[in-house]
């Protein structure tokens, strides 16, 4: 199976149709799932699902669990990006190992949860995972800026250039399989509408992610599908909140999806304005049914994404500006020019 198998794109279809009947598992497992009695919710960063009292012994084998997993699945993308190194239409002999790898502990996570409940919520605070899915989201905005721009269809300079931008391509496999993976093994796979559909979303990532250097990897409908996951998922999760967020996350991502991530699409210029006159539209009549004050929620997720670009540009510029100081210098050897290339995507949600 080395690029001759099985095509990409019918295994694609075949993982998000297996990542539909896992998260219908996840949701008849309510039926005899036992589950703790929670702690009273404190605030925006408590996590309710987590047993109230800790244990070493549960936390040791989720955390060996989730160090496995980790691990392994950079191991298997290094060797990918080492021994492979080719887009093909059909799967490499290291895509059947990463899809192989993450179903098992996919199934792992499950019996983990039937058996002791607890995940990874237990040790760490519930800002660290939704920070790890922020940054990949930004990440994504940054590293296909070059391909789609960053608004409404336009490039804008970024800090570090076009190098940095190269690097984050070449690079975001190994950042988006540990914010998949660690925020795959921060929740316990509970049942409620915003952890099924979360885990959904998971699962799609680490399908994403196993399916490196094929072509369905780097399929753009498939790509933007999830990043506008994200929108499903939050609004959702604040639809269950008190403070009703949902017009915030809903049609926060759908801003950005309109400014940014449509104008990857080839799309003609006629479905553009229409997409962007349904925003509108939608919004507004949200804003005349609740209110003017709805307006304010509006630009909050995508002012702080497309700040996030820039300081996530410029964090990755400082870092490789201190990297080549510290590199050492052969003896004898003038200074180098910096040549930056730009890579195939290996990971979640990207692709070069």
């Amino acid at each position: 199976m080395n690029g001759n198998g099985w095509r990409a794109e019918r295994v694609l279809a075949g993982g998000i149709a297996a990542g539909l009947v896992m998260t219908a598992l996840i949701g008849v497992s309510g039926w005899w799932l036992a589950r703790p009695d929670f702690l009273p919710d404190t605030g925006p960063s408590w996590y309710v699902w987590q047993l109230p009292e800790r244990s070493t012994l549960i936390m040791a084998g989720v955390w060996g669990l989730y160090a496995l997993h980790q691990v392994g699945f950079w191991a298997l993308i290094w060797y990918g990006r080492q021994r492979v190194g080719t887009y093909t239409k059909g799967l490499h002999r290291v895509n059947a190992w990463a899809l192989a790898f993450n179903g098992v502990f996919v199934l792992l996570h499950f019996a983990q949860t039937q058996l002791w409940y607890d995940a990874l919520a237990q040790d760490v605070s519930i800002w660290s995972s939704q920070f790890s899915v922020i940054i990949l989201l930004v990440w994504v905005l940054l590293m296909e800026s070059d391909r789609r721009g960053l608004f409404f269809g336009r490039t804008v300079p970024t800090p570090g250039g076009a190098g940095v931008r190269a690097w984050a391509r070449k690079y975001h496999g190994y950042y988006f399989a540990w914010a998949a993976v660690y925020t795959f093994w921060y929740h316990p796979m509970e049942t409620t509408a915003g952890h099924l559909v979360g885990f959904l979303y998971m699962f799609l990532i680490l399908l994403q992610g196993s399916l490196f250097l094929t072509r369905a990897h780097v399929n753009r409908w498939w790509t933007v599908t999830l990043e506008l996951a994200v929108l499903f998922h939050g609004a959702i999760v604040a639809l269950n909140s008190p403070k009703q967020l949902w017009f915030q996350f809903g049609w926060g991502f759908a801003t950005i999806f309109v400014i940014t991530q449509m104008h990857g699409l080839g799309l003609p210029r006629w479905a553009k304005w229409l997409i962007g006159s349904a925003y509108v539209v939608s919004a507004g009549v949200v804003v005349s049914l609740i209110g003017p004050h709805k307006l304010a929620e509006l630009p909050r997720v995508p002012a702080a994404e497309y700040v996030g670009v820039f300081i996530l540009a410029a964090f990755f510029a400082l870092a490789l500006w201190i990297a080549r100081r510290l590199r050492p210098t052969p003896s004898g050897a003038g200074p180098k020019a910096e040549v930056s290339g730009s890579a195939p995507g290996m990971g979640p949600g990207g692709r070069g």
